[in-house]
């Protein structure tokens, strides 16, 4: 028998991959490493996809300066710069992602935290958005307070999402205003406020596969339920503009690694879907089995229309609404 086939007969009988064990994997047969991986999203997942859509509530003049980040006012990227939406602005966007057939929607801001009143608002929006559509409503918005994701969830706020982005040994050469013990910190009190947490990272920072490995490990000990997974899309003006385009492959490795070390979390596609070429479609096969769909926070995504094509020809149940007119 096979190493990956070991690891996934451990996984399949309800153990755990350690760290040593992840590590193997990073040079084993990739066929056979994405196979594996599959069989294991189906046995703790089923077919089901889950699709989620963002909008960017606040946008640039960051105060952290995350050197992958077209936002950070540190940088000189030319995003465009808007302060937090109206609660109105942003139940009008969901209405038209849930009038695609979207279940989940996500409020993105720039910026280390928010003020008392920028948490007011979010929390008027999400009442807004739970009395007038069918969506589920998720935040992220930096380094809150347990008492802010206190009111949040009495709100009726149901995940906050906060990255890793890389390993606790690697974040230093990528943002330094901020720790990673400081994520972990906001990661634990919105768990102890009663939200469900999502958490992952971006790939081709300059990383290992190591320091991967390393925090798909840390999310797995925080409970995570949903991980993002990004692929850098190098934006002109800030300090990563020049790294190297993260291939296909070394994408698909590293998510079905994901998949065999925690194979409870959705691993999710998100942010620079663009760089693989083929929107994420083998990945799909690679252990992933959630989504961001439509435009990210200050790059093009893939269109909803799209994605949903693509994840029901690959034989998912994507969780959704049936598309229907916008109600005036």
């Amino acid at each position: 028998m096979s190493f990956v086939a070991e690891a996934e007969k451990k996984v399949l009988d309800g153990g755990e991959l350690g760290r040593e064990e992840a590590l193997r994997l990073v040079s084993e047969d990739l066929e056979e490493l994405r196979a594996a991986a599959d069989e294991v999203r189906r046995a703790f997942h089923g077919d089901d996809f889950d699709f989620c859509a963002i909008v960017n509530a606040r946008s640039g003049r960051c105060s952290e300066n995350c050197r992958f980040c077209a936002q950070s006012a540190f940088h000189r990227t030319g995003v465009p710069e808007h302060g937090m939406l109206s609660a109105e602005a942003i139940l009008a966007d969901a209405k038209k992602k849930e009038a695609a057939g979207i279940p989940r929607y996500s409020m993105v801001t720039s910026g280390r935290t928010l003020s008392d009143a920028d948490v007011e608002t979010v929390c008027e929006a999400t009442r807004l958005i739970l009395a007038e559509t069918r969506l589920s409503v998720c935040l992220s918005a930096g380094l809150l307070s347990r008492g802010q994701f206190e009111r949040l969830k009495d709100a009726g706020l149901a995940r906050f999402h906060n990255n890793l982005e890389t390993s606790r040994r690697f974040f230093p050469s990528v943002c330094t205003t901020h720790s990673y013990d400081d994520k972990i910190a906001a990661l634990e009190n919105a768990s102890a406020a009663g939200l469900e947490i999502c958490s992952g990272g971006i790939l081709g920072l300059g990383e290992t596969m190591e320091d991967r490995i390393d925090m798909c490990l840390d999310l797995r000990s925080l409970g995570v339920e949903s991980t993002p997974m990004n692929v850098l899309n190098a934006i002109p003006g800030t300090p990563f503009e020049s790294l190297p385009k993260l291939s296909n492959d070394e994408f698909c490795r590293t998510v079905a690694i994901f998949r065999l070390v925690n194979p409870k979390a959705r691993l999710r596609l998100a942010g620079g879907r663009s760089v693989l070429g083929d929107d994420g479609e083998r990945a799909l096969r690679s252990g992933a089995n959630a989504a961001i769909t439509d435009d990210m926070l200050t790059t093009s995504g893939v269109c909803s229309e799209r994605d949903f094509e693509l994840v029901r020809r690959l034989g998912f149940r994507p969780h959704g609404f049936l598309p229907r007119k916008e109600t005036k």
